[in-house]
């Protein structure tokens, strides 16, 4: 195993390079954050000083490799904007994606198991498709839309639940205030990905559900939750696992968009601010940490592969 996590990380090395350097060339032909600069009371000197200043008068592959120089020693660069180390601002900011992101996860897999176990144990009949249902419901329905939609009733109409930020401005942002702030996008992600999940987990347990030591075990008089949730479940872990460790990116970009409808302090919140501002520093760092993300995610499912089934082995 430890042979194996070594040679994957190697691996990803090029990876992550390849993915920088695609990530740095569309950024380049989006156009240049000078472009902000100018106007009327801007000269074209101050505007060239201004390149100079932060090295784009040089050809683009010079860019890059400066951006990576840095990033070698440790340094993402300073934001255009607001003139902040990367890192910090990344750092200031990924705290309440995480906190997002790990609620959303952990509230669709609550939904997601018991609902995938009980539509593939009750097949073909009404509670089956209206499961289905509901599903692809979740699935379809747009997360913008979904989140005006809460916006509306729950802050609108009802006034219960805060529509933005983490927390309320004089409160301190205590525990109950920042859960109150949560819901609503918690809601929004989890139903998304819940919608996903149920059907993975549904086809992964209709699958084993038709082994034959399954009916061997009840044959042996074995009750049909046991059956269910130690043999069968736990031979669909792995199924379960790797749409766990798909959804992990996927929360990544999705908290974007429902962290700007929320105006959610997160990554997603920074990432909008950064690609208005054409903030080149700023969006390489976000795009390395997502690339980062993507293959840890991939790295720990195939870790988890061999956890949940021991006859698993990697060379």
């Amino acid at each position: 195993m430890v042979k194996y996590i070594i040679k994957r990380i190697l691996i990803a090395l090029p990876v992550l390079i390849g993915i920088t350097i695609v990530d740095y060339a569309i950024m380049c032909l989006a156009g240049s954050p000078l472009a902000m600069l100018q106007g009327p009371r801007v000269s074209e000197a101050a505007v060239q000083a201004k390149a100079i200043t932060l090295g784009l008068d040089q050809p683009i592959y010079i860019q890059y490799f400066v951006w990576l120089k840095e990033l070698l020693h440790g340094n993402m660069g300073y934001s255009i904007k607001n003139y902040q180390p990367v890192a910090s601002m990344i750092a200031t900011h990924l705290g309440p994606t995480l906190l997002l992101m790990g609620a959303s996860l952990v509230v669709s897999m609550l939904i997601a198991v018991p609902a995938g176990i009980y539509s593939a144990t009750h097949q073909y009949s009404i509670k089956d498709y209206s499961v289905v249902t509901l599903s692809f419901l979740g699935t379809s329905v747009p997360g913008f839309f979904l989140s005006l939609l809460l916006i509306y009733l729950f802050t609108i109409k009802l006034g219960w639940l805060p529509s933005s930020g983490m927390s309320s401005l004089g409160t301190g942002g205590d525990f109950i205030d920042v859960v109150k702030h949560m819901v609503m996008p918690v809601i929004v992600l989890a139903t998304s990905m819940a919608g996903t999940n149920i059907r993975y987990i549904r086809s992964a347990v209709l699958e084993i559900l038709q082994q034959d030591y399954l009916r061997t075990a009840r044959a042996k008089g074995i009750g049909n939750f046991l059956v269910i949730n130690k043999h069968a479940l736990r031979n669909a872990l792995v199924s379960i696992v790797t749409v766990i460790g798909m959804q992990i990116p996927i929360l990544f970009g999705g908290a974007v968009i429902i962290e700007q409808v929320y105006s959610w302090p997160g990554l997603g919140l920074m990432t909008m601010s950064a690609i208005t501002n054409r903030d080149y520093p700023v969006i390489m760092g976000v795009c390395l940490l997502s690339a980062i993300v993507v293959l840890l995610a991939n790295l720990l499912t195939d870790i988890l592969y061999a956890v949940v089934d021991p006859t698993i082995q990697y060379k």
